[in-house]
């Protein structure tokens, strides 16, 4: 009963962890709108998150522009009439050693990473407020912006999804005292078709636990934040050991 009725917006929804997510919430009686930038891979994630429609909508386009964040918000409340929860999954990831990152390299992830987050989150906190209630699950990261490796030089990462770590406990104070929750889950690498299959040997090593993660132990953290209605600010590590040390 914890999710029936909820209305869940998930950005990065056409694959991966975002659509398992939706799935997941789905099947336990959420209602979700989804959001991607290819329209076609939303329309198939949409058909399979849902086949009768009845419980997923979608808004296709870059989610770093202002209109595309203002009609996602949009479409959860014309369609479901309010907004609970937001998980914030769409994200990039370019690991390259410092001076070789371009410019297009730096705005690309700025823009998604960041500028996606602050978009679409300033907008369902402002719904959340009306109605004195609301959780946000940012998708942050762990491993390399906890910990770097010389192996994986990703300063962008670190820049970025560690900046949402840092305003995942902001806002979670700013808006306690409004009914309103904010957490982040920060996955180690995990097997997702962002992950050519030739190197997954080398990122599993990069865990402790010797293996990558899987998309259901995302999906598992973010029930887990749904249903904790006393946790709030967490940054909850689903990374195979990384963030306990250098590995």
């Amino acid at each position: 009963m914890e999710f029936q009725g909820k209305v869940v917006v998930i950005t990065g929804g056409s694959s991966g962890i975002g659509k398992a997510v939706a799935i997941e919430l789905v099947k336990r009686g959420a209602n979700v709108i989804i959001n991607g930038r290819r329209e076609q891979m939303l329309v198939e994630a949409a058909s399979e998150i849902d086949p009768t429609g009845t419980h997923v909508a979608y808004v296709a386009g870059d989610i770093s522009d202002t209109q595309i964040a203002d009609r996602l918000i949009g479409e959860g409340l014309s369609r479901f009439g309010r907004i609970d929860t937001l998980v914030n999954n769409a994200g990039i990831f370019i690991a390259k050693p410092f001076t070789d990152y371009t410019i297009e390299d730096f705005t690309s992830m700025l823009s998604i990473n960041l500028a996606g987050f602050f978009h679409v989150t300033q907008r369902a906190v402002t719904e959340m407020i009306k109605v004195g209630s609301g959780h946000i699950v940012n998708i942050t990261g762990s491993g390399v912006v906890v910990h770097p490796h010389k192996s994986l030089p990703s300063v962008l990462a670190a820049l970025t999804k560690g900046g949402l770590n840092s305003a995942t406990k902001s806002l979670a104070i700013e808006y306690a005292d409004k009914g309103i929750r904010v957490n982040a889950v920060a996955p180690g690498v995990t097997n997702t078709p962002m992950h050519a299959v030739e190197t997954h040997g080398f990122l599993s090593k990069l865990h402790p636990v010797g293996r990558m993660g899987e998309v259901q132990d995302i999906v598992d953290a973010i029930v887990y934040l749904e249903s904790a209605h006393f946790v709030t600010g967490e940054i909850l590590y689903v990374d195979g050991g990384q963030n306990a040390g250098n590995w």
